[in-house]
């Protein structure tokens, strides 16, 4: 082995969350090394070659949730520049549902009739979601350790405040809070509207990347997560691998040396304390501290299982985190249209969620590992608004494919992989006549396939589902819950850890305060 060199911390992993760590740490003046083992930094946030001339978003298609407290401390503020996008629920009789902030109407302009009560409904768990993330930027309190030093005081004052705050709302709102915050967000929704494409978007919304259906119970607390930054989804230009981008160079601008093409082989522990790691090429680097935004029992298995008691490791080994989100590319020779939208809309966000029912149908046949019928579908066409990511008048349609199997039956062989594009690309059709006719290159990613390409756990984009019963104190799991992870100087700052998924960059922002916090580098 060589050992090349020596740093304060080592970050594995340059997802968004490893950068966010490494790029925190090192404008504190710590000597950072990120050590992605992929060709390029930015996870699922990256874009990818399709053909040449075309850059298409491999994974993640949308900027939403990114935390204004991260952007400011890492100067990336451009990102949450410029308008929000307009999200559109299709509907198969034209009347299509139009939603800009408070705003909703038909895609012709005339107000829809239930504005009021979704601008009340929203405006109350946006409201309450404020009150969610004030703990956020925070560690979560650490329970087990009584109140006998000031760190533990000071976690469980926010805890505290938290409580005066709902307090504060008023009986109404907090009684209203503690119903709901628990609940299943398709009996909440339609205790306010009728069923349509409108319900169908808040419900689409509060199940996406999890494990659910909208009959679910938590499904409202995931749409407060959706909405902890008021819910607004952007496109900033170059897509989200403009994104990837801002927060590698925002690593690089703070002096962190970025390694790319070689994975960590393992974490060296000694004295149950970490002293550096090995990468495969066999390179040794010598390091006080480790962040790994990798998966939990990745990243245990990486330091040693004996390091860790029993406990722990059967905690870990039974996380859930079933992966039921699949992404789809197409390349297309021309731009679909859709009847009665407008050039705005169709650059914007596009829902086919026609119903709350059809997203609590479209969940059913995962629980079995069956193939999709009428999946829910989230689509973008960013080449719309960004020409320049394909070339020669081709254009780029996104789509996120709500509840796919990981493992369908008879697997993931040429014939399954077909039937969920052709059900997808069916759906579509049925709002952008023509589409399948322009279709030059069709991408499919599967719950599967992210899992291998990232090393999310079950293809889950949080790394593990974001269920009431693993947030806050036991997420990822109770005992290890507090970045911390088990051995001196090893945190996780990935989608795993408090507060959760999305391009948020709070949990790499969060390990790496606790770190400082910890004194581990002092």
């Amino acid at each position: 082995m060589t050992n090349s060199s020596t740093y304060d911390v080592v970050v594995i992993g340059g997802g968004h969350n490893g950068l966010a760590a490494a790029a925190t740490l090192a404008k504190k003046g710590k000597s950072v090394c990120v050590i992605e083992k992929s060709d390029a930094m930015g996870g699922m946030a990256r874009n990818v070659a399709m053909g040449e001339g075309v850059s298409a978003p491999q994974i993640a298609h949308l900027l939403h949730n990114l935390n204004p407290k991260v952007a400011k401390e890492l100067g990336l503020g451009d990102l949450l520049k410029g308008s929000p996008l307009p999200t559109t629920s299709l509907s198969a009789d034209g009347n299509h549902v139009v939603v800009e902030g408070a705003m909703v109407r038909f895609a012709d302009g005339t107000t829809h009739p239930d504005v009021n009560a979704y601008a009340k409904q929203t405006a109350q768990l946006r409201k309450f979601a404020g009150l969610l993330g004030q703990l956020s930027t925070k560690s979560p309190p650490k329970l087990d350790g009584g109140l006998t030093s000031m760190a533990a005081l000071g976690e469980l004052a926010g805890l505290a405040k938290l409580g005066l705050n709902v307090k504060m709302m008023g009986k109404k709102d907090m009684r209203e809070f503690l119903r709901v915050v628990l609940t299943n967000v398709y009996d909440l929704v339609l205790d306010e509207m009728p069923d349509g494409p409108l319900a169908g978007m808040i419900c689409a919304d509060a199940v996406r990347g999890n494990y659910v259906g909208p009959r679910s119970p938590g499904t409202v607390f995931n749409l407060m997560y959706r909405l902890g930054t008021g819910g607004e989804v952007r496109m900033p230009k170059g897509g989200m691998g403009a994104v990837a981008r801002a927060f590698e160079a925002a690593a690089t601008k703070a002096g962190c040396d970025l390694r790319t093409g070689s994975g960590v082989a393992r974490v060296n522990v000694e004295a149950d304390k970490v002293t550096g790691i090995v990468l495969e090429d066999g390179t040794e680097i010598a390091t006080r501290a480790v962040l790994s935004s990798a998966a939990p029992m990745a990243t245990m298995k990486m330091a040693g299982i004996e390091h860790f008691d029993v406990e722990a490791a059967r905690r870990i080994k039974n996380m859930r985190c079933k992966g039921t989100v699949a992404k789809l590319n197409l390349v297309l020779k021309s731009a679909p249209q859709i009847e009665g939208l407008s050039a705005a809309q169709m650059a914007g966000r596009l829902l086919i969620a026609p119903s709350a029912e059809t997203v609590e149908r479209s969940f059913n046949p995962v629980k079995y590992n069956e193939l999709p019928t009428a999946p829910v579908v989230e689509a973008v066409i960013p080449t719309l608004s960004d020409p320049e990511l394909a070339s020669g008048g081709r254009h780029i349609l996104s789509a996120v494919i709500q509840h796919v199997p990981h493992t369908p039956t008879g697997g993931w062989n040429d014939a399954n992989r077909q039937q969920v594009i052709d059900t997808v690309v069916a759906q579509l059709e049925a709002h952008m006549p023509g589409l399948s006719s322009t279709i030059e290159e069709a991408q499919l990613l599967t719950p599967s396939d992210i899992e291998d390409l990232t090393g999310a756990p079950g293809g889950h984009w949080h790394h593990a589902e974001m269920g009431v019963d693993q947030i806050l104190t036991v997420r990822p799991v109770n005992g290890l819950a507090h970045y911390r992870f088990a051995v001196g100087g090893l945190y996780l700052c990935g989608a795993a850890a408090h507060p959760g998924g999305d391009v948020t960059g709070v949990p790499g922002r969060n390990s790496a305060m606790q770190l400082l916090k910890d004194g581990v580098l002092s």
